[in-house]
């Protein structure tokens, strides 16, 4: 993953705790999975419509 999708810390001069930083690169990672999701929903939805095509002929 790359450091620019993890949260800096503010600029208020106190480290996060391992809870908050654990909990935001869950978030993270879930909407990378979530975005993974789709993607391969959409390529899985238009490669069994050729599929279906070739059967058919």
């Amino acid at each position: 993953m790359s450091e620019e999708t993890v949260p800096q810390q503010g600029g208020s001069g106190q480290p996060k705790g391992l809870l908050q930083q654990m909990e935001e690169l869950m978030a993270a990672l879930n909407a990378d999975l979530s975005a993974l999701d789709a993607d391969l929903q959409a390529a899985g939805d238009s490669g069994r419509g050729a599929v279906e095509e070739g059967r058919a002929g």
